[in-house]
């Protein structure tokens, strides 16, 4: 491939690169609100970038008119926030709920023990004893089955 070239956001600047992975790597870093693609390979670009506020593809494309007509919104991340944030969309506004369910006695052996050792190690004392209370019961529980006495 031969040289490729790439427009820094500010100052305006143009910075000459050894090929299309390079100039995809520059433009990630600068993570700009707009960034137009206009190459011979636009599909490439399309699937390697991910640091843009949005991205215009192809030499028909125009910011203009995603700002004014058929964008999914003019509400960018600028300052190079699109290193770890995209454009706002619906999804900004819906609450996201997560949750965790251990269904079995196996998987709190599994990963109780590695819990609590990365409890103790950041000093988070009372997550260490929610872990040791859960494996006390699974011993407890054994013991009550087997007929075993307590230690």
């Amino acid at each position: 491939m031969g040289t490729e070239s790439a427009v820094a956001p500010r100052p305006p600047a143009l910075a000459l690169v050894e090929d299309g992975e390079a100039a995809a790597a520059l433009a990630d870093e600068w993570a700009p609100e707009h960034l137009e693609v206009q190459t011979g390979d636009d599909d490439w670009y399309l699937w390697r970038l991910r640091n843009y506020g949005s991205l215009f593809v192809g030499e028909s494309a125009t910011v203009a008119y995603s700002d004014k007509a058929i964008g999914t919104n003019h509400v960018l991340p600028t300052g190079r926030a699109a290193r770890y944030t995209g454009g706002l969309w619906v999804g900004r506004f819906f609450k996201t709920l997560t949750y965790q369910r251990v269904t079995s006695d196996e998987g709190t052996r599994l990963v109780g023990p590695p819990t609590r050792d990365i409890c103790h190690a950041e000093h988070m004392w009372a997550h260490a004893i929610t872990v040791d209370k859960r494996l006390e019961r699974l011993a407890d529980d054994r013991r009550r089955h087997t007929g075993d006495r307590p230690a």
